[in-house]
């Protein structure tokens, strides 16, 4: 975890050095002022030596501002590098989730994605932000203390001793038993932010539906589960102040008592009263570098668990991916499904949701498909465009296998409306652009015009340079469908996919579309799913899916003659009351 994490440090490695060396020179300045100190006291005070005690204070003013400059630059460095660091991390991220295929996604929610691009790359720059200071500071300090403690008095340098051990052992049952709650917690953060984002998406319906209270309540249970386990680790973590704190008092008693009774008992031959308060000095650097290396473990505590979220996502290998000599050209729109196979767990426990698909559509062919809710229809196109790799079998575009395709080649030349229509914030034309990104507006016009997008366009105050909100809230059902086909058509691909996206637009503009689709786009084949039998009917063939399987494959008429489902829905639509979801 920790290669895979400190290889996103890249660019900011010299800040990363440099940090450790600004706190090591801070740490020396500081170990020097109380042995000048000593001094001023042994050599100047008690002797009475004015010269001595103003050259020894000067150096000691030099001492402190050296440490103050170290210390400075070691918290810039320390600043660039670890946020240097969350940008490489977050950008490392989001690069990653681009090369997802939707089985990858599907893994990981939404709400936990952002957790982990957002709360847990905070974590880990704090961590690693302290770490750079006090990872070196802290033990550097505490060894060259030691050091200086032992070299004026062993015997009560053993007290330190002792108590680093104390503390060092008690630091370990602390933060084990804290680190398990801090990996819970920011699992809830993903609940947390998944009821945020259902309750912001959808709040026209919570309000439609007056659950404003009962939403508040889910808040309030999510946010109660991330304080009570918050509350927990620190409990845990707690404990470390209070125990330091009678370490530091307990250590300052023992230095003094037995320092006294040195000095007396020697008449101060062995320890000098200037050595006793340096030996305090020291006692008080020792424990803060306890305490800072403590805070390391609590922040340590909660990067780790942050960490392995992240190399989760950052680890996750994209299931489709291009081939190493991949076909750079799409001939035809042509399409053939050959004994197909599909589910979405790869693991092969999951049921298949398509079983044995057998098509061959020509290019430039009229499809429509046809069945009831949850019969694959989303599924079987979205294995022409690459979304999802089959399970067995192969679908072939072209005359090519679409696992032999440049990805980003083939979805240009496969365009999908997708049954849930998203739009972007940004003018209309920014919107269309999507499709094709050097589009002149004669271009985005005349695809909204095959569309019939441009009926309502034409009335908005500033036309195609109208404003949509986010989600396209500002725009109703119907029209976002026409702003989502025109998007598509754009792109002039040889395969077109409309996911049943006229289903909010009315009959007659939904032929419209159709009959402008023979006229302008006749050489590309279009798949069009659909739940009412009058968006497809006039199409060249019709594919009736039931329970992932082909149960019928043929014209209107040769359908109505010879298939029970296609003929019963048609006739139930036509009579005014029929539904593919209705029991046969």
């Amino acid at each position: 975890m920790f290669k895979k994490l400190f290889s996103y440090v890249r660019e900011y490695k010299a800040a990363s050095i440099a940090t450790p060396i600004c706190m090591i020179f801070e740490v020396l300045f500081e170990i020097l002022i109380p042995i000048y100190m000593a001094s001023i006291v042994d050599d100047g005070i008690n002797k009475g030596d004015l010269d001595h005690i103003y050259i020894t204070g000067i150096f000691m003013v030099l001492l402190a501002i050296g440490g103050l400059v170290s210390g400075i630059l070691g918290g810039v460095f320390a600043a660039k590098a670890a946020t240097g660091f969350a940008k490489n991390l977050r950008k490392g991220m989001f690069d990653r989730i681009q090369t997802f295929s939707f089985a990858n996604i599907d893994k990981f929610s939404t709400a936990g994605l952002i957790t982990r691009l957002t709360t847990d790359v905070n974590n880990v720059q704090n961590a690693y932000q302290m770490g750079l200071r006090m990872c070196f500071r802290a033990p550097f300090n505490m060894v060259m203390a030691m050091t200086a403690a032992f070299i004026i008095s062993p015997k009560i340098a053993s007290v330190y001793l002792i108590a680093v051990i104390f503390l060092a052992v008690c630091l370990f049952f602390i933060m084990r038993s804290a680190m398990k709650y801090f990996t819970q917690v920011f699992k809830k953060y993903d609940d947390l932010n998944n009821t945020v984002q259902e309750n912001v998406s959808s709040i026209r319906v919570v309000k439609a539906f007056v659950r404003e209270e009962y939403e508040k309540e889910r808040m309030k249970k999510a946010s109660d589960n991330i304080y009570k386990l918050f509350v927990k680790a620190e409990n845990k973590v707690i404990i470390n102040w209070p125990l330091m704190s009678l370490t530091v008092n307990a250590c300052i008693l023992l230095i003094s008592w037995f320092g006294a009774h040195i000095i007396v008992e020697s008449g101060g031959t062995v320890l000098e009263t200037g050595d006793l308060m340096s030996l305090l000095t020291y006692c008080m650097n020792i424990l803060m570098s306890l305490m800072m290396i403590s805070m390391i473990f609590v922040m340590s505590s909660m990067s780790i668990a942050s960490g392995e979220r992240i190399c989760e996502v950052l680890n996750e290998e994209p299931d489709v991916k291009n081939p190493e000599n991949p076909v750079t050209e799409v001939k035809d729109g042509s399409i053939v499904f050959d004994d197909v196979d599909f589910a979405y767990d790869k693991t092969g426990n999951g049921a298949p949701v398509l079983k044995d698909v057998n098509l061959s559509i020509k290019s430039g062919e009229t499809i429509g498909i046809i069945g009831a809710t949850g019969s694959a229809k989303t599924s079987l196109v979205n294995l022409i465009s690459r979304l999802y790799d089959v399970t067995q079998g192969s679908v072939k575009v072209g005359g090519v296998d679409v696992r032999d395709y440049d990805m980003s080649l083939l979805r240009d030349e496969v365009s999908v409306v997708l049954q849930k229509n998203v739009l972007f914030s940004g003018t209309i034309l920014e919107n269309l652009r999507w499709g094709k990104a050097d589009a002149t507006e004669e271009e985005c016009i005349e695809a909204c015009r095959m569309a019939c997008a441009d009926e309502f366009i034409e009335k908005m105050p500033e036309k195609y340079n109208t404003r949509i909100e986010q989600g396209g809230s500002n725009v109703s059902g119907g029209q976002k469908q026409r702003l989502c086909i025109a998007r598509a058509l754009l792109k002039k691909p040889k395969i077109l996919i409309l996911d049943d996206s006229t289903s909010a637009v009315d009959t007659a503009t939904d032929a419209k579309i159709r009959e402008a689709f023979k006229k302008a786009i006749p050489g590309t084949t279009k798949l069009i799913i659909a739940q009412r039998v009058s968006s497809v009917m006039d199409a060249d063939r019709i594919i009736v899916l039931e329970e992932g399987r082909v149960n019928g494959f043929g014209t209107h008429e040769e359908l109505l003659k010879g298939n029970d489902i296609y003929r019963d829905v048609y006739e139930s639509q036509t009579s005014g009351n029929g539904d593919f979801d209705e029991p046969r």
